[in-house]
Parts: C-alpha cells; sequence; structure tokens
C-alpha cells in the first residue's frame, strides 16, 4: 500500500510539473484554416517566450477582453506577423512588412481581404492574424489591436489530433 500511494504522489507532481510547462488546448475556429482546423487537439508551450523573444510566424494564444457567449473571456489563437518596431500596411489584398510584399503560402486564400494603413508595432507588442483572413478577428480591428505580450498564454509547438496530422507545428 506504501509503495502504491508513493508512485500515485510522483505521478501527480510530475503531472504537475508538466502542466506548468505545457497546456493542452482545443481549437474552437475556423480562423487558423488551412493550418489548423476546429477541434484539433494542440499543446501550448507556456515557458517559450521565457527563454526567447517571439518570432514572426509562430502560432500563439493569447488573453482578449472578448467574451465568449457564457460571459467567459475569449482566448484567441494567431500566427504572429509583425514584432515591435515592425511596419505593416495591407493594400490590394497584399500584406507589406518593413516595405516588402510578405510571402504567406499557409494563409487560406493566398489574399487578405482588407485595407489598412500604415501601422509601426509597439514595443511589447505583435501583429497577429489569423491564417483564414476572410474569418478572422485579429490585430486589423480595433478591438484585438496589437496583443501585449504579457497576454501570451502560450506558443503552439504539437498537434496532438486528428491522429492523421500528429506532429509539430
Amino acid at each position: 500500500m506504501k509503495e502504491w500511494i508513493k508512485d500515485i504522489a510522483i505521478a501527480l507532481v510530475v503531472g504537475l510539473l508538466i502542466l506548468q510547462l505545457v497546456k493542452p488546448t482545443i481549437v474552437k475556429e475556423h480562423s487558423m484554416l488551412p493550418t489548423l482546423n476546429e477541434n484539433d487537439y494542440i499543446f501550448l508551450s507556456k515557458q517559450s517566450y521565457r527563454i526567447h523573444k517571439p518570432e514572426r510566424g509562430d502560432i500563439i494564444v493569447f488573453h482578449t477582453d472578448l467574451l465568449q457567449a457564457n460571459g467567459d473571456e475569449k482566448l484567441l489563437i494567431k500566427r504572429i506577423i509583425g514584432l515591435p518596431g515592425d511596419e505593416i500596411y495591407i493594400s490590394e489584398g497584399v500584406v507589406y512588412l518593413n516595405g516588402e510584399k510578405l510571402e504567406e503560402d499557409y494563409t487560406l486564400d493566398g489574399y487578405t481581404a482588407s485595407e489598412m494603413d500604415a501601422l509601426v508595432v509597439p514595443e511589447d507588442e505583435l501583429f497577429v492574424m489569423g491564417d483564414n483572413r476572410q474569418n478572422s478577428t485579429d490585430s486589423r480591428e480595433e478591438t484585438i489591436g496589437c496583443v501585449d505580450q504579457d497576454l501570451i498564454v502560450g506558443k503552439a509547438v504539437f498537434r496532438l489530433y486528428p491522429f492523421k496530422e500528429i506532429g509539430t507545428l
């Protein structure tokens, strides 16, 4: 009995340590198609940005002021497009980063159906967009804007489900 209790205690401690590093989550919307689908089960690294700074192209989950239908806070998952100091604008369906056309082979339609005047990403903030640009609430909208890095929950690093798409992101 003593060994059994010891094994359970060790398993609980290891489980709690893992949950401090990794957060499992389920994708709830279509804004990251084709990269992530609704109901994909992914893992977030909660410690990634304690080790290094966010990088352009990372997929992150972050807190927002938006609310779900039940009144709970809504977390969003988006791709980092712009880093602090970057200038971004959108013209005729093309995203420009620091004056250069941004090559985005990960987007659903290869087109960003919005216009946006030039914006310089503020210090300690990120400009994020969904890969499904026609169906994404992201930094282009005033309700989201640039995302403060302190609001990041974690970096999407691994897809567990569906099993046919298991692997790193």
